[in-house]
């Protein structure tokens, strides 16, 4: 009989031990990895946006609109190809307040060309009449474009809600108060995971009538640049353009600007962080102290191996291996249930999020984690058995 045969069946002796162990580390990884999860989801989310597309904010906050009037200035600005608006809505499903979903308002001839990338759009309504579009606009669009009150949502949101292309759905305003009709004229997926497929877009005119009183402001302008090498130089034109009005911008890549969503969230990287690391050094107690267990147990078998010639580097190598088979099986399972069973729910914490995903490299670590814990719960049972004098062992009573 060989080591490794020694070792499978010292892990058989007490079998629900061995698997209640594996499973605590199979549920500590799975919790490790889907932590991690929001963490890369939170990366994709920074690393969203092109290179050739900046964000135009109010200088003081997010918060803060700037006046339409600027769109027409920011244009001019050599190296600006195209400038569209968009500017965040917060309306709320009547009823169920635990459902959220992103909703931006959007000047849908510029927006609509400017993400041809990142949106496809899957069904559309036909139009009730001709309508004359922009060259470079979708023609599926024809019925959204000639109804104000249209709106265009993500197919894993009309899966998640059981909406349906030509239903007429209702919002409660939160930051513009009142009751928003909506009819859903065109359904899109999206080809860039960070973008997420759960929002809803509907045209700009239709909230600065309804909810801004004509106002004049908007939210952000997003502006699509003929030369990506020119974004620095780009956003400094664009910001010297307003430096003294009473809304004076701040412009920058459109990744940044995501990276200023994601610092919205404060310290929560940081959190998740010591909470994984806490529920890792919780199982390595548990492990280890399964280990020692398991040796005290063998005592006397460990004084055989010996008698029978069994070297201290084998017996050493023995238990250790004992210990990470344990640890590195349930680090396997709880890593890979966690990035499949994540990224299969498509859990966006209530649209808080992106769809969660959970990268191969988040799995590396999980399962290096789990190794890390086999070794270090099972070292010092492994160096007393490997130190323990034939002697001491064959006279231990138990």
């Amino acid at each position: 009989m060989n080591s490794l045969s020694l070792v499978l069946v010292n892990l058989g002796r007490n079998k629900r031990r061995s698997i209640l162990t594996l499973l605590s580390v199979a549920v500590a990884l799975f919790l490790f990895c889907a932590l991690g999860g929001i963490l890369d989801t939170l990366q994709d989310a920074i690393r969203f946006g092109s290179e050739s597309r900046l964000a135009t904010r109010n200088a003081i906050g997010l918060v803060f609109p700037i006046p339409l009037s600027y769109r027409d200035r920011i244009a001019t600005v050599p190296g600006i190809r195209r400038v569209c608006l968009q500017n965040w809505f917060g309306g709320r499903v009547p009823g169920n307040d635990r459902v959220y979903f992103p909703q931006f308002a959007v000047d849908p001839e510029n927006f609509f060309p400017m993400y041809k990338n990142e949106i496809q759009i899957i069904e559309a309504s036909p139009p009730q009449a001709q309508v004359s579009l922009p060259p470079d606009l979708d023609p599926r669009l024809a019925a959204f474009m000639s109804e104000q009150t249209a709106c265009v949502i993500g197919d894993e949101l009309a899966q998640k809600m059981g909406w349906k292309l030509g239903q007429t759905i209702t919002l409660s305003g939160t930051i513009y108060p009142g009751m928003w009709p909506f009819t859903i004229r065109a359904i899109y997926h999206s080809m860039d995971q960070a973008f997420g497929g759960s929002g809803m877009l509907f045209q700009f005119k239709y909230l600065e009538q309804k909810g801004m009183g004509g106002s004049g402001m908007a939210g952000v302008y997003k502006l699509e640049l003929e030369d990506s090498n020119r974004a620095a130089e780009v956003a400094t034109q664009v910001d010297a353009l307003f430096e003294n009005s009473a809304y004076a911008t701040h412009t920058e890549t459109e990744r940044a600007f995501a990276a200023g969503f994601v610092s919205m969230y404060g310290n929560l990287p940081f959190v998740l962080r010591v909470i994984g690391m806490a529920v890792v050094f919780a199982i390595l107690l548990v492990a280890a102290n399964t280990m020692v267990m398991a040796v005290r147990e063998r005592t006397r078998e460990v004084g055989v191996l010996k008698t029978l010639g069994f070297e201290d580097g084998t017996i050493f190598r023995m238990v250790l291996a004992e210990a990470g088979m344990i640890t590195l099986g349930g680090g396997l399972l709880g890593a890979l249930v966690a990035k499949f069973s994540i990224e299969a729910s498509k859990f966006n914490a209530g649209g808080a999020l992106p769809p969660l995903v959970v990268h191969w490299s988040t799995v590396g670590v999980g399962v290096a984690i789990a190794l890390g814990i086999g070794a270090v719960s099972g070292f010092i049972p492994a160096w007393q058995a490997s130190r323990l004098r034939i002697v001491e062992a064959l006279r231990r009573v138990d």
